[in-house]
């Protein structure tokens, strides 16, 4: 068996490759030392673990002895994973975009000696086929033209460089930026209704993935307008989505994205950040329209990540594959979805009748599978199991009651849910991310209060403490980006920092421990002092410093998961308010302005930074409780608070003089509200000019509207 360096990596991706013939190198000195001491180019593959087209192209070209001798004779190869190493993935991604047109995972990346890209693209197949070069073919082209074209190369791959930076580089436009105003606003929501499914939900055509920055964006605009169309817009997305196989119906969570417009057929692999995000869309419907199945579908999501996504010490996991073992009699050959999908003769196997038949009713379960396919691909007479009926409709067409068929719908679910249990489980990449764990934090802490339930709110608390613990270095104020057996590595990203500080913020509002907010406020300082660009405004991606980037790039897209600087811009409005901090705000405005050409040109590119926007137009107002944190009236004010939909408001607990004294710091009205007549007392404020307080939860609740 071959072993290379990567054995000797952490990384879930890295290790999948450690025993390939490719004689791989992970990012850093010693491959970058090898290219230049030998002049040799850098074949640089780029993935995660739980991608299938990485999978595809380790099984067909990185383990095919002649295909890596090509490799290793001409190249240095060098292995990314995205998920670690975010800023190498979107230097190179953005010029496989930039010169293909398109990008994606696998991305392969050939680079000078010096780093430089010359020549990229994503897949390639191990011979000519589909309109494709094989890889071995670009192998040896590239080779070729290295020695004999070299000079050309470089002075090309300087020269796109060069251009890179120009592409990326943002600063404020001062004659062709926008009013950040509620005229902006309005154009972003025109923008997303153009692209809407009105049929099916969504925005555009298959293949169709969650955007829950969309979401995040509509909601506050209904919540400011009260444009029912933004609010529709959403909560059919949410319920076709529900509906559909991209929902494990029986698991719960939801898989990465539909191949189709009817989300009906998932890509099958499942990411913390789309069961976070989602979770946190679901149970904002559930504030608004207080319909329990966006409730239910919200339980789901964090039952299922608190059951195969939570590690024993309480951080999150980072993804579970699309791929998993069709037999365990033969543990090398994998499909896609092999773990959820079920042949028709399984479910009457198992559940018997009539469940199996109202079962297969209920989710659409067909005698001969209900996928298209190719009669040889691992779908052939299987069913993905989606809502196709309801219970009341499965009731009717059996002519049975709703209860009996609902009943037998339930324990069927439970039977095949065990059974599924028992079949080999896809991989899981078990490493713990800082900046996704926030989002998972932030979510958890929503879904304990809204939902009333303490476990949700123990998980989002421990969470945030395992973060702390073992990725925080208090002493240099460091967030690190990663932890898996037991090491804690790589110096977090701007998103890290962003989305762990929201995550604190988060959980303040929620539970109110004044430690997470002073380290809110601390992490956003040291993401000031890291990452910000004090002349043009908003955040690089990275530090400054690291020589191994040919770029320093201000990311702003709000694609699968938000951006830095979108969150940010929300982070640091909230803690303006909360620790009266006018160099937050400066922070704020000169990001805003560096981004508005963005906001006003492409608002769908950056709809968490529309959603932010809508903090800053519609003035917030300050919730501020008086009372003791576990006594019964004050948790029945708060309980008010928090099923409320209310995205522009801060809520500040004062249940101590020192929480009192230290919170009146930043905000010196608090200094004087404290509980009237013995009850706990709620404060509704906008710029602290406050209107009567109220211990009644009818008239605070008035007073919400």
């Amino acid at each position: 068996m071959h072993t290379n360096r990567l054995a000797r990596e952490k990384s879930p991706y890295l290790l999948q490759h450690a025993h390939n013939p490719v004689d791989w190198y992970p990012w850093g000195p010693e491959a970058f030392e090898k290219a230049r001491g030998e002049n040799k180019p850098i074949f640089l593959s780029i993935g995660y673990s739980t991608c299938h087209w990485c999978h595809v192209m380790e099984r067909e070209s990185f383990e095919n002895e002649e295909i890596a001798a090509l490799v290793n004779r001409d190249f240095v190869p060098i292995k990314v994973d995205r998920e670690e190493r975010p800023d190498v993935d979107r230097i190179y991604m953005t010029f496989v975009q930039a010169t293909t047109g398109g990008g994606g995972w696998p991305m392969s990346v050939w680079l000078t000696p010096d780093l430089k890209p010359f020549f990229g693209g994503t897949y390639f197949p191990p011979e000519n086929r589909w309109g494709h070069p094989g890889f071995p073919s670009v192998l040896t082209q590239i080779a070729d033209a290295w020695e004999s074209q070299r000079d050309q190369i470089v002075d090309s791959a300087r020269d796109i460089v060069e251009q890179l930076h120009k592409s990326v580089s943002i600063a404020p436009r001062h004659s062709g930026g926008a009013a950040i105003d509620s005229t902006l606003l309005d154009s972003g929501f025109f923008a997303f209704r153009r692209t809407f499914d009105t049929r099916l939900g969504g925005f555009g055509g298959a293949p169709k993935f969650p955007r829950p920055s969309v979401h995040n964006f509509l909601l506050r605009y209904y919540a400011r307008t009260k444009n029912r169309e933004a609010l529709d817009m959403v909560l059919l997305t949410l319920r076709e989505m529900a509906k559909g196989g991209m929902h494990d119906q029986l698991g719960g969570g939801f898989h990465r994205y539909s191949v189709d417009e009817r989300w009906f057929v998932p890509h099958f692999e499942k990411m913390l950040y789309d069961q976070a995000q989602l979770a946190t869309s679901y149970l904002e419907a559930f504030q608004i329209t207080g319909d329990a199945e966006y409730a239910g579908t919200a339980r789901r999501i964090f039952d299922y990540v608190q059951r195969d996504m939570t590690d024993t010490g309480g951080g999150f996991y980072s993804a579970e594959d699309a791929d998993s073992v069709i037999d365990p009699a033969e543990p090398r050959r994998k499909g896609e979805g092999a773990f959820y999908i079920w042949r028709e003769g399984e479910i009457r196997d198992l559940v018997g009748e009539p469940a199996a038949s109202w079962f297969a009713y209920r989710y659409g379960v067909a005698p001969g599978g209900n996928v298209e396919h190719d009669p040889h691909d691992e779908f052939a007479g299987k069913n993905i199991l989606y809502q196709a009926h309801t219970v009341e409709e499965a009731a009717a067409h059996f002519d049975a009651t709703h209860e009996k068929v609902q009943l037998a719908i339930e324990k069927a679910g439970r039977i095949l849910f065990e059974a599924r249990e028992k079949r080999p489980r896809p991989h899981l990449d078990d490493k713990i991310l800082a900046g996704w764990n926030g989002l998972m934090i932030s979510a958890l802490s929503l879904g304990g209060a809204v939902l009333d339930e303490p476990k949700y709110a123990d998980a989002a608390r421990r969470a945030a403490e395992f973060v702390i613990a073992r990725m925080y270095d208090e002493r240099t104020g460091i967030l690190l980006r990663r932890f898996r057996d037991g090491e804690a590595l790589i110096p977090g990203f701007l998103d890290d920092y962003a989305l762990f500080a929201q995550a604190l913020l988060d959980l303040y509002e929620t539970q109110f421990d004044r430690r997470h907010l002073d380290l809110a406020i601390r992490l956003t300082n040291k993401q000031r002092e890291l990452f910000e660009d004090s002349h043009d405004g908003a955040f690089f991606s990275t530090a400054a410093g690291e020589s191994s980037l040919v770029l320093r790039v201000k990311e702003d897209y709000d694609g699968a998961e938000p951006s830095g600087n979108s969150i940010a811009a929300g982070n640091l409005l909230r803690l303006a308010e909360i620790a009266g901090r006018a160099d937050f705000r400066e922070s704020a405005e000169k990001l805003f302005a560096a981004f508005g050409s963005r906001l006003s040109g492409v608002p769908m590119a950056i709809p968490q930074m529309l959603a932010a926007s809508e903090f800053r137009v519609n003035e917030p107002r300050q919730v501020i409780v008086a009372g003791a944190r576990e006594a019964p009236d004050t948790r029945a004010l708060l309980r008010t608070i928090h099923t409320r939909f209310l995205p522009n408001r801060i809520l500040l607990l004062l249940d101590s003089d020192e929480t009192r004294a230290a919170l009146a710091a930043g905000s010196p009205a608090v200094a004087s509200m404290r509980p009237l007549d013995g009850r706990a007392t709620a404060y509704v404020c906008r710029n602290f000019a406050c209107q009567l307080p109220v211990s009644d939860v009818g008239a605070l609740a008035e007073l919400l509207q």
